[in-house]
């Protein structure tokens, strides 16, 4: 049996006036995983999720979601999907325990203290139970959508720039609650413009530029693939040009031949093993450097290389 619980294929929206949010895409979810959907701003994020929550008609396309259809089943599909989204939607004068408790009503499940309370805690919580949500912090409403979207225990969880506005510390607390949800079996679909969130926490990563989908793949064969070892060495007397021992490396002369600059390697490792090699070369070579600046690629870098190669082929 498959582990797809959310199936997407050909989904296209065009709104009124002609502009193509979303261009054909085709997306399989699996159950259990964190997937991590990053682009630019006006790529096509927000409205791929509305789609698939219902706030937003396609113009064309499928969408499956536990087996449901959503274009004709969709009240059963909807009520296993939860959705933190990025604004902050909700009853400003109303309490955190009533908007929490009222939104699993919603969704036809009967009322049970024990398990709000439990949602509560979770998002640390409980002690603003009968605080009205706009005397919050930004960071305590955010976790109070995230409650609201738990409450029906959906299996399936949209965040929607989910740290946006969030100081660092309130940040990473988050990302132990969303780590915590996706151990209890919750498949989590989050958009985010912190890369870093997404190196850290997804399985998978998905890039979408234009309403299309420009890369899906698991994040350890993403960087594997695509990513590179940099590594600039600072000579101590500038080069005309390579021996023939050193130019076998992927090497360059910059800044006049005072740096010798190396890329290449994956994200396995061995961008690092061959910039080792590289140093015992110069030195075998009699060529003196005074020091060494190594980078490896992080999500971030891959992201902005692949964004910005789809840009330059459209222009």
């Amino acid at each position: 049996m498959s582990d797809t619980i959310l199936e997407i294929s050909g989904l296209t929206k065009v709104y009124a006036g002609g502009t193509k949010a979303l261009d054909n895409v085709d997306l399989s979810i699996r159950k259990g995983e964190i997937f991590a959907l990053l682009g630019p701003n006006g790529a096509g994020k927000t409205t791929l999720i509305g789609a698939v929550c219902g706030i937003v008609r396609p113009s064309s396309g499928t969408i499956t979601a536990f087996g449901h259809d959503l274009s004709n089943d969709w009240r059963k599909a909807r009520a296993r999907i939860g959705l933190v989204p990025q604004e902050l939607s909700t009853d400003m004068f109303e309490t955190v325990w009533r908007a929490v408790s009222y939104s699993r009503g919603l969704f036809g499940h009967p009322p049970d203290k024990a398990r709000i309370e439990e949602i509560l805690r979770s998002l640390s919580l409980w002690e603003k139970k009968d605080s009205q949500i706009r005397e919050l912090s930004g960071g305590m409403k955010r976790r109070v959508l995230i409650a609201k979207a738990l409450a029906h225990e959906p299996e399936l969880l949209f965040l929607d720039e989910p740290t946006a506005g969030v100081d660092v510390e309130l940040r990473k607390g988050m990302w132990e609650q969303i780590s915590a949800l996706r151990e209890r079996g919750t498949t989590i679909i989050l958009t985010t413009h912190y890369i870093e969130e997404a190196e850290l926490m997804a399985d998978r990563v998905g890039i979408i530029r234009g309403g299309k989908i420009l890369m899906v793949d698991d994040k350890a064969a993403m960087m594997k693939r695509m990513g590179t070892t940099e590594a600039v060495f600072q000579l101590a007397e500038p080069l005309s040009e390579l021996p023939a021992s050193i130019a076998e490396f992927p090497v360059s002369l910059t800044d006049d031949g005072k740096e010798l600059c190396y890329r290449g390697g994956d994200g396995s490792g061995s961008g690092s093993e061959q910039v080792a090699a590289l140093t015992k070369a110069l030195i075998a070579a009699g060529i003196d450097y005074r020091g060494i600046d190594i980078h490896d690629s992080s999500l971030e870098d891959i992201f902005v290389d692949l964004v910005s190669a789809r840009e330059e082929e459209t222009a």
